[in-house]
Protein backbone atom coordinates (compact mmCIF):
# COMPACT_ATOMS: atom_id res chain seq x y z
CA UNK A 1 0.00 0.00 0.00
CA UNK A 2 1.24 3.22 -0.83
CA UNK A 3 2.45 5.93 1.42
CA UNK A 4 -0.22 8.86 1.10
CA UNK A 5 2.23 12.54 0.61
CA UNK A 6 1.01 15.25 2.92
CA UNK A 7 0.60 18.64 2.50
CA UNK A 8 3.52 19.60 4.31
CA UNK A 9 5.66 17.16 2.80
CA UNK A 10 4.56 18.78 -0.06
CA UNK A 11 5.30 22.44 0.60
CA UNK A 12 8.69 21.01 1.85
CA UNK A 13 9.86 19.20 -1.99
CA UNK A 14 8.22 22.74 -3.60
CA UNK A 15 10.38 24.98 -0.92
CA UNK A 16 13.40 23.02 -1.43
CA UNK A 17 13.10 22.56 -5.44
CA UNK A 18 12.52 26.64 -5.57
CA UNK A 19 15.53 27.23 -3.25
CA UNK A 20 17.29 24.36 -6.13
CA UNK A 21 16.02 26.89 -8.85
CA UNK A 22 17.77 29.99 -7.01
CA UNK A 23 20.99 28.67 -6.34
CA UNK A 24 21.23 27.46 -9.81
CA UNK A 25 19.99 31.17 -11.32
CA UNK A 26 22.86 32.66 -9.28
CA UNK A 27 25.40 29.88 -9.91
CA UNK A 28 24.57 30.46 -13.55
CA UNK A 29 23.69 34.19 -13.85
CA UNK A 30 25.91 35.57 -11.27
CA UNK A 31 29.41 34.74 -13.61
CA UNK A 32 27.51 36.51 -16.45
CA UNK A 33 26.59 39.37 -14.51
CA UNK A 34 30.26 39.75 -13.46
CA UNK A 35 31.79 39.05 -16.81
CA UNK A 36 29.32 41.96 -18.41
CA UNK A 37 30.25 44.30 -15.38
CA UNK A 38 33.73 43.69 -16.04
CA UNK A 39 33.62 43.74 -20.34
CA UNK A 40 31.91 47.14 -19.84
CA UNK A 41 34.13 48.86 -17.61
CA UNK A 42 37.14 47.51 -20.22
CA UNK A 43 35.16 48.81 -23.09
CA UNK A 44 35.18 51.96 -21.21
CA UNK A 45 38.48 52.40 -20.50
CA UNK A 46 39.50 51.31 -24.21
CA UNK A 47 37.11 54.23 -25.42
CA UNK A 48 38.69 56.53 -23.08
CA UNK A 49 41.91 55.68 -24.72
CA UNK A 50 40.59 56.46 -27.69
CA UNK A 51 39.32 59.92 -27.13
CA UNK A 52 40.72 62.91 -28.69
CA UNK A 53 43.33 64.11 -26.36
CA UNK A 54 45.08 68.03 -27.04
CA UNK A 55 48.76 67.52 -27.67
CA UNK A 56 51.41 68.27 -24.84
CA UNK A 57 54.24 69.68 -26.05
CA UNK A 58 57.20 68.16 -24.63
CA UNK A 59 60.51 70.04 -26.60
CA UNK A 60 61.47 73.33 -26.20
CA UNK A 61 61.82 76.44 -28.49
CA UNK A 62 65.29 76.29 -27.85
CA UNK A 63 65.78 73.23 -29.82
CA UNK A 64 64.32 74.74 -33.29
CA UNK A 65 64.74 78.13 -32.65
CA UNK A 66 68.16 78.18 -35.17
CA UNK A 67 66.48 75.53 -37.60
CA UNK A 68 66.77 76.99 -41.26
CA UNK A 69 62.94 76.86 -42.94
CA UNK A 70 63.45 76.04 -46.68
CA UNK A 71 60.55 75.71 -49.02
CA UNK A 72 59.66 72.47 -50.80
CA UNK A 73 59.45 72.15 -54.30
CA UNK A 74 60.58 75.94 -54.08
CA UNK A 75 59.76 77.63 -57.76
CA UNK A 76 59.56 81.04 -58.49
CA UNK A 77 56.50 79.90 -61.55
CA UNK A 78 54.94 77.44 -63.12
CA UNK A 79 51.90 77.09 -66.06
CA UNK A 80 49.39 74.06 -64.24
CA UNK A 81 47.57 71.96 -66.42
CA UNK A 82 44.38 70.92 -64.56
CA UNK A 83 42.13 68.55 -65.89
CA UNK A 84 38.28 68.89 -65.54
CA UNK A 85 35.11 67.14 -66.27
CA UNK A 86 32.20 69.37 -67.72
CA UNK A 87 30.12 65.98 -67.95
CA UNK A 88 30.79 62.44 -67.06
CA UNK A 89 29.06 59.16 -68.75
CA UNK A 90 26.93 57.23 -67.22
CA UNK A 91 24.62 53.70 -68.08
CA UNK A 92 24.47 54.03 -71.94
CA UNK A 93 26.57 57.42 -72.71
CA UNK A 94 24.39 59.43 -70.79
CA UNK A 95 26.06 62.55 -69.92
CA UNK A 96 26.14 63.49 -66.23
CA UNK A 97 26.22 67.40 -66.03
CA UNK A 98 28.85 69.05 -62.97
CA UNK A 99 29.64 71.99 -61.82
CA UNK A 100 33.20 72.71 -62.16
CA UNK A 101 35.33 74.78 -59.42
CA UNK A 102 38.34 75.71 -59.99
CA UNK A 103 41.01 76.38 -56.83
CA UNK A 104 44.43 77.85 -56.48
CA UNK A 105 45.81 78.04 -53.34
CA UNK A 106 48.67 79.65 -52.02
CA UNK A 107 50.67 77.52 -49.88
CA UNK A 108 53.43 80.26 -48.85
CA UNK A 109 52.67 81.60 -45.34
CA UNK A 110 55.14 84.37 -45.97
CA UNK A 111 54.84 85.57 -49.86
CA UNK A 112 52.06 86.49 -52.18
CA UNK A 113 51.96 84.78 -55.55
CA UNK A 114 50.21 86.78 -58.50
CA UNK A 115 48.21 84.52 -61.18
CA UNK A 116 48.58 86.42 -64.35
CA UNK A 117 46.27 83.67 -66.19
CA UNK A 118 43.28 81.39 -66.33
CA UNK A 119 42.07 80.24 -69.57
CA UNK A 120 39.68 77.43 -69.82
CA UNK A 121 40.01 75.03 -72.95
CA UNK A 122 37.09 72.03 -74.60
CA UNK A 123 37.89 68.48 -75.63
CA UNK A 124 39.62 69.73 -78.44
CA UNK A 125 41.61 71.63 -76.80
CA UNK A 126 40.36 75.16 -78.11
CA UNK A 127 39.67 77.93 -75.62
CA UNK A 128 36.76 78.45 -74.31
CA UNK A 129 37.51 81.26 -72.04
CA UNK A 130 39.66 83.45 -70.31
CA UNK A 131 39.07 84.51 -67.07
CA UNK A 132 41.58 87.46 -66.21
CA UNK A 133 42.06 90.50 -67.75
CA UNK A 134 44.40 91.45 -65.48
CA UNK A 135 46.61 89.57 -63.19
CA UNK A 136 45.77 88.49 -59.53
CA UNK A 137 47.71 88.92 -56.22
CA UNK A 138 47.16 85.96 -53.94
CA UNK A 139 47.91 86.91 -50.14
CA UNK A 140 50.33 84.39 -48.52
CA UNK A 141 47.92 81.07 -47.82
CA UNK A 142 44.97 83.29 -49.94
CA UNK A 143 43.12 81.29 -52.00
CA UNK A 144 40.97 82.45 -55.17
CA UNK A 145 38.38 80.33 -57.04
CA UNK A 146 36.56 80.08 -60.54
CA UNK A 147 33.31 78.76 -61.75
CA UNK A 148 31.95 76.53 -64.56
CA UNK A 149 28.13 76.18 -64.05
CA UNK A 150 26.43 72.72 -64.23
CA UNK A 151 24.60 74.37 -67.21
CA UNK A 152 27.93 75.31 -69.18
CA UNK A 153 28.99 71.94 -71.43
CA UNK A 154 31.18 73.61 -73.30
CA UNK A 155 34.21 72.07 -72.19
CA UNK A 156 32.95 68.36 -72.35
CA UNK A 157 34.07 65.53 -70.62
CA UNK A 158 38.01 66.20 -71.51
CA UNK A 159 37.62 69.86 -70.25
CA UNK A 160 41.00 71.25 -69.01
CA UNK A 161 42.78 74.49 -67.27
CA UNK A 162 45.81 76.32 -67.88
CA UNK A 163 46.82 78.40 -65.08
CA UNK A 164 49.80 80.47 -65.26
CA UNK A 165 51.50 82.18 -61.73
CA UNK A 166 54.57 83.52 -60.99
CA UNK A 167 55.96 85.01 -57.92
CA UNK A 168 59.27 87.50 -57.24
CA UNK A 169 60.65 85.17 -55.39
CA UNK A 170 60.92 81.11 -55.12
CA UNK A 171 57.85 79.70 -53.25
CA UNK A 172 56.20 76.62 -52.11
CA UNK A 173 54.23 75.63 -54.91
CA UNK A 174 50.10 76.09 -54.66
CA UNK A 175 48.13 74.11 -54.92
CA UNK A 176 45.30 73.92 -57.88
CA UNK A 177 42.78 71.39 -58.39
CA UNK A 178 39.53 71.31 -60.38
CA UNK A 179 36.33 70.04 -57.73
CA UNK A 180 33.73 68.46 -59.81
CA UNK A 181 30.01 68.10 -58.15
CA UNK A 182 26.22 67.64 -58.77
CA UNK A 183 23.94 66.88 -56.28
CA UNK A 184 20.62 66.72 -58.20
CA UNK A 185 18.84 63.96 -58.41
CA UNK A 186 18.50 61.03 -55.69
CA UNK A 187 22.50 60.03 -55.76
CA UNK A 188 25.36 63.04 -55.76
CA UNK A 189 28.31 62.46 -57.01
CA UNK A 190 32.18 64.88 -56.92
CA UNK A 191 35.55 64.29 -56.98
CA UNK A 192 38.78 66.26 -57.49
CA UNK A 193 41.80 66.76 -59.59
CA UNK A 194 44.69 68.30 -59.02
CA UNK A 195 47.04 69.94 -61.47
CA UNK A 196 50.46 69.16 -63.06
CA UNK A 197 53.20 71.39 -63.66
CA UNK A 198 54.02 71.47 -67.48
CA UNK A 199 56.37 74.39 -68.05
CA UNK A 200 58.73 76.30 -65.44
CA UNK A 201 58.81 80.10 -65.28
CA UNK A 202 61.72 82.34 -64.60
CA UNK A 203 61.66 85.12 -61.54
CA UNK A 204 60.32 87.76 -62.71
CA UNK A 205 58.92 91.04 -60.89
CA UNK A 206 54.98 90.72 -60.26
CA UNK A 207 52.59 93.15 -61.67
CA UNK A 208 50.29 94.71 -59.13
Amino acid sequence: MSKKITAEEVDSFMFQFKVFIGVAVVVFFLPLLLYAVYMGKRMDQFEDSLRYQFPQPNGSIADVDDAEQVPLAATSGQVVYVPAYSHVYHEDGNPHLLTITLSIRNTSDEREIVVRSVRYFDTRGQQVKSYLKQPLTLAPLGTTEFLIERDDSSGGSGANFLVDWVAQQRVSEPIIEAVMIDTEGQQGISFARAGTAIREIAPVAADQ
